[in-house]
């Protein structure tokens, strides 16, 4: 059997997703990208931050995605920001659509990776979080770190 971790590579992650919004459910994704987007895809040129996927008809779109041009790519370079499809079965797209449309979820890419050579996208239902919220979820991480800590120490060296 084949190493999995070499088949499996991130490259990109969208940390703030998590520190905003309370992820429910998470899909893989397949990405519809040009040869240009690939390459800038392969070299980890993928900005996540302000990302979010919506559904139109019966097709899922990845929108604000920044992929870097290429730096090789002269005048067939891909544009920056354009919409790029999700490659979902039909299913998927209809249960996405019914928990967005009457639940008031977003759809928001938590990480792009690649995969067996493909670049796939999880993208996660998501639900968002008020700043008391924010708040309560730090608080919670320093106190579980805090225990680590002590845990560690009274352990002792070695």
């Amino acid at each position: 059997m084949p190493d999995e971790s070499k088949q499996f590579k991130i490259l990109s992650d969208n940390r703030p997703a998590r520190h905003n919004f309370e992820l429910l459910d998470f899909v893989e994704a397949g990405l519809a990208l040009t040869g240009t987007e690939v390459k800038a895809a392969r070299t980890g040129r993928i900005n996540l931050q302000d990302a979010y996927a919506e559904i139109q008809g019966n097709e899922a779109w990845l929108v604000n995605a920044h992929f870097s041009p290429y730096s090789h790519g002269n005048r067939f370079n891909h544009e920056a920001m354009r919409r790029r499809k999700l490659l979902l079965h039909k299913e998927q797209i209809g249960k996405l659509f019914v928990r967005v449309r009457d639940r008031g979820l977003t759809i928001v890419p938590t990480k792009v990776y690649l995969k067996n050579g493909l670049i796939k996208c999880e993208i996660a239902l998501a639900k968002g979080k008020k700043l008391h919220d924010k708040r309560d979820a730090e608080k919670k991480r320093e106190q579980e770190s805090e225990a680590r800590a002590a845990v560690q120490r009274r352990r002792g060296p070695g």
